[in-house]
């Protein structure tokens, strides 16, 4: 492979604004405030409207979906051009709850493709910011069937058929395409999902607006999405260790790794054939490429790593710094 054209890309992060959100977010990245009630920090997205520009360097100005179309065999690999081409296949977001969120389900690539001509979104939550009493919903307690999902989901009892959580931090919650899940209050977690925004709205609490108006669900389309005899959900629980690369989760659609960095660790990203995510979930970093340049890496922070990039040494800025990866 041709030495690296493109450096290290950190990109502005896009703060959401919503009625569940808190003001962790900005708190976590040591940032001045960006308002009382952001949910969500968009970290790296290539999403019409919501496309993520470069912050910093020669490429600075520049959106994530314009890279793809000038630079995307670069930054992807040969293996990954030849099957996403200029399309970046992730969307990583830092998310803040306050309250509860609806209670969801995300179709499969199949489906999605079918009915959006869109992925579909398997994703991952790991937990950085637990607060006291924090919980989540994930897949279902028991099987159920999809007349008695519509049952309880017309007479508000489909929470108590869910799989009812108290993450820690360093829990790691795997969620596959068809599983019924919802983020409790009071979570702060990393968010690793494939490029969609199709979500099936199941419940909401029967919480009304301004106007006393629900909000609106999609029943009827979450019924062909679930996997009603998802019964086996279990969290997994991570320390990093010092020169240790942990791998979290690996599946078609990411590959996830932890680490905790005391001094230098070089990363070999050549045998990787992708891209590589890395963001900072405590601590600060400095990141020098190959060719010397140096990219710093504060808490809270994410950048893309090119393909093209065979290596990478990340230097703990204090004691030590815990760092997060996800590729294809």
């Amino acid at each position: 492979m041709q030495p690296s054209k493109l450096p290290i890309l950190k990109f502005t992060p896009i703060f959401k604004s919503v009625l569940w959100g808190g003001k962790r977010i900005a708190q976590f990245k040591n940032m001045p405030p960006q308002g009382d009630h952001v949910g969500e920090s968009w970290e790296l997205s290539p999403m019409k409207g919501n496309e993520s520009v470069v912050s910093e360097g020669p490429m600075k100005g520049r959106t994530l979906p314009e890279l793809m179309i000038s630079d995307g065999e670069e930054i992807m690999g040969k293996r990954l051009y030849a099957n996403y081409g200029d399309k970046f296949p992730l969307l990583i977001k830092f998310i803040d709850s306050t309250d509860d969120l609806s209670i969801q389900v995300h179709p499969d690539d199949e489906l999605a493709a079918k009915r959006h001509n869109s992925l579909g979104k398997t994703e991952m939550w790991f937990s950085v910011l637990p607060a006291e009493g924090a919980y989540l919903y994930a897949g279902f307690k028991k099987q159920i069937t999809p007349e008695q999902f519509r049952a309880m989901v017309a007479d508000n009892t489909i929470v108590d058929v869910l799989g009812k959580f108290y993450p820690k931090r360093g829990d790691m919650f795997f969620l596959p395409a068809g599983r019924v899940h919802s983020i409790g209050r009071g979570n702060f977690v990393l968010e690793i999902q494939e490029a969609s925004d199709i979500t099936y709205r199941i419940y909401d609490y029967d919480r009304r607006d301004a106007q006393g108006n629900p909000r609106q669900l999609h029943i009827e389309e979450s019924v062909d999405s679930i996997t009603y005899n998802d019964t086996e959900m279990t969290v997994d629980h991570f320390e990093p260790k010092a020169g240790e690369v942990i791998v979290m989760e690996s599946c078609p659609f990411f590959t996830t790794t932890l680490m905790e960095i005391e001094g230098t660790t070089t990363l070999k990203l050549a045998e990787r054939d992708s891209f590589s995510v890395v963001i900072s979930t405590r601590g600060n970093a400095v990141l020098t490429a190959p060719d010397g340049s140096k990219t710093i890496l504060n808490q809270g922070e994410t950048v893309l790593v090119p393909a093209s990039m065979e290596s990478l040494d990340i230097t703990a800025s204090g004691d030590s710094c815990e760092i997060v990866t996800t590729y294809i």
